[in-house]
């Protein structure tokens, strides 16, 4: 970058690092006024707070990135404009992309940034704040309703298609991971149940893949009639084909929005292979992660025409008209949303589309720009 590329860079840089700080802020407050007294009843410390607030601020980097992109620069750019510095630089005969090289390159490297916390930085956050308030939450209720019935999850019902096999537990200790009450019922191709396996325990070891059930029981039945051949009872036996990780079915029926980017592929995966209809929600919040990456180009695309148009515009209607279409980009995506969600359109093809029409709108008004 010449000295003209790192003028105008800085002067944004200045004010989307202040306007970072500030919306970040605003989300934490409402964080706050969300989590803090759950928090408190949980019996959390100082300490505990800091930490679970200081994981949890990396994901809300990629939520507030593109609003902090277009009104960093569309006052940034708007002081250049009033301070007639474009226009000087106009009339050197510098084009408006000779002009904004840098701005365009910082974009791409936030939409690099952005992928780059989607896929590993906000899964992580997301999954670490929830450990630490889980724990949190265990600790409180093993002081109150002791060990044993601390972290209890119940009724817990999962469907393995692929393998065959049809799981229920009754109770999941998501600390001790330990199930009580469990039921496998191992199915044939035509879904009948061919053997029934019943355990009052059962552990997942995550080394092994494999399951180990204690006093329980095996049950034969004819695949034909359903009748019950006989029953086999064992104190303790491990399944090495028992695959299925307790952590997926503690997923099901989840919020999207709650889930990391790798805990919503696992689910993708399933729920696919199950040809469960509920995959369109978690595919549809899947994709629209990916799609976003792209948002910084867009804000930058609509910003940069409005914020340097000729001197008889007031610097005012060109922010109203960034603003409008950045309100024009959510409603396209609250409708993609909606449209993927009802299965009119490929979930894919939903999450882009918003951003493939505003990005063809950008590059229209980008190459108007006198």
């Amino acid at each position: 970058m010449n000295t003209l590329d790192r003028h105008i860079v800085s002067e944004w840089l200045k004010i989307l690092g202040l306007v970072l700080a500030a919306t970040i802020g605003l989300l934490l407050m409402q964080e706050m006024y969300d989590d803090f007294r759950d928090l408190l009843d949980a019996g959390a410390k100082v300490i505990d707070i800091g930490v679970y607030y200081a994981v949890r601020m990396p994901s809300f980097l990629t939520v507030v990135l593109p609003l902090a992109v277009l009104i960093s620069l569309l006052y940034s750019l708007g002081q250049l404009h009033r301070n007639n510095e474009f226009t000087a630089m106009r009339a050197a005969g510098l084009s408006i992309f000779r002009l904004t090289r840098g701005i365009w390159l910082i974009g791409a490297l936030c939409c690099g940034l952005m992928f780059l916390c989607n896929s590993v930085v906000v899964p992580w956050s997301v999954e670490e704040s929830r450990r630490i308030k889980d724990s949190l939450v265990f600790r409180h209720e093993a002081r109150t309703d002791g060990v044993e019935r601390a972290g209890l999850v119940t009724s817990i019902a999962f469907d393995n298609r692929t393998d065959g096999r049809l799981w229920y537990i009754n109770r999941y200790n998501r600390f001790a991971e330990r199930a009580h009450g469990v039921t496998v019922s191992v199915l044939d191709a035509q879904r009948r149940e061919s053997t029934r396996y019943l355990a009052k325990e059962a552990e997942y070891d995550p080394a092994t893949r494999a399951w180990t059930f204690f006093h329980g029981s095996e049950v034969k039945f004819d695949v034909e009639t359903g009748e019950m051949v006989r029953p086999t009872a064992f104190g303790r036996r491990t399944f090495p084909d028992f695959h299925e990780d307790p952590k997926l079915m503690l997923l099901i029926d989840r919020n999207p929005l709650d889930l990391s980017f790798r805990e919503l592929r696992r689910l993708i995966d399933y729920l696919t292979a199950e040809g469960n209809p509920k995959v369109t929600k978690y595919a549809m919040r899947y994709y629209t992660l990916i799609a976003d990456t792209l948002g910084c180009l867009i804000v930058i695309s609509i910003a940069i025409p409005f914020s340097v148009a000729g001197v008889r515009v007031s610097p005012a209607v060109g922010v109203s008209k960034s603003i409008g279409l950045f309100f024009v980009y959510y409603l396209l995506t609250t409708l993609a949303n909606t449209i993927g969600g009802r299965e009119l359109l490929a979930p894919e093809i939903a999450a882009w589309l918003p951003n493939l029409v505003m990005i063809g709108l950008g590059a229209w008004f980008f190459g108007r720009t006198r």
